[in-house]
């Protein structure tokens, strides 16, 4: 299939990257793991695994059992997905185009032989010897930036600060097990509800806001692990249902590369 580029990862980061090459004409197949982590899941095409369809504003995406179903899915403009988590397909398609946006913050597999232009998203990478190109996925001036040589920013950990609040808008998992939530994303939440238990134990609002990512209910997760997020401003209610900036800003550093490598052919 001609224009063809395989994007590893659905999540929300990678989502903005997949809506705007579809915007310019690729063909996009999605591959995903069978279990998704994704906690901004109104606007993560991933979520499909779990439903078998995702729309993210005015794109669909669909859960393919075959190549060929997701050939057919391609040619009607829609976004398709399959399970694929080491990316086995990848030899078979010869996509044009590979981009690693399971933002893992290290490489699980993708190499500069997957195809003829690979793409790496954030830290984990290094340009020019496991990628042709890296993507600076860090808030600031360099954000969307592309690397031909060396590496994006090391991940510091911390979120994005909004209104003063940084690591407090992010909440992990108390300890391990399933998730069982009781709120859903667009809830208005005061600092110390219950919004969520883990097993037995209760997972606690971290401060008052808008909740605006949680992880998918039944999802089973290790202690720590990152599973909602708070939004300090009440009044960004349509947010939750659109691609942020930060992920539209790196869709452009992504096309960015594929124009200039394309230029250089």
């Amino acid at each position: 299939m001609e224009n063809l580029v395989v994007v590893r990862g659905g999540g929300d980061l990678a989502t903005g990257t997949i809506y705007k090459l579809v915007k310019s004409g690729f063909n996009v197949l999605v591959l995903e793991t069978s279990n998704p982590s994704a906690i901004r899941i109104n606007v993560s095409f991933c979520q499909a695994v779990y439903d078998g369809y995702k729309q993210v504003e005015d794109m669909e995406c669909v859960l393919c059992s075959s190549i060929e179903q997701a050939q057919d899915v391609m040619k009607q403009r829609k976004v398709a997905m399959m399970i694929d988590e080491q990316g086995t397909c990848i030899k078979q398609l010869k996509p044009e185009i590979v981009v690693d946006a399971i933002l893992a913050k290290k490489n699980l597999g993708t190499t500069k032989d997957m195809a003829p232009f690979t793409i790496g998203l954030g830290p984990g990478f290094e340009a020019g010897v496991d990628v042709d190109c890296v993507i600076e996925t860090k808030r600031g001036h360099n954000l969307g930036r592309v690397i031909y040589q060396g590496c994006a920013i090391e991940n510091t950990g911390i979120p994005g600060v909004i209104q003063g609040y940084g690591k407090e808008r992010v909440i992990h998992s108390p300890c391990e097990g399933i998730v069982h939530t009781h709120n859903k994303i667009t809830d208005i939440v005061k600092k110390g509800d219950v919004i969520a238990h883990v097993n037995d134990t209760p997972v606690l609002a971290s401060m008052d806001g808008l909740l605006r990512g949680m992880i998918h209910d039944g999802y089973y997760v290790t202690k720590g692990f990152k599973m909602a997020d708070i939004d300090p401003r009440i009044d960004e209610y349509n947010n939750c249902f659109t691609i942020s900036d930060k992920a539209r800003c790196i869709a452009g550093g992504v096309l960015e590369a594929i124009l200039h490598y394309r230029s250089m052919q």
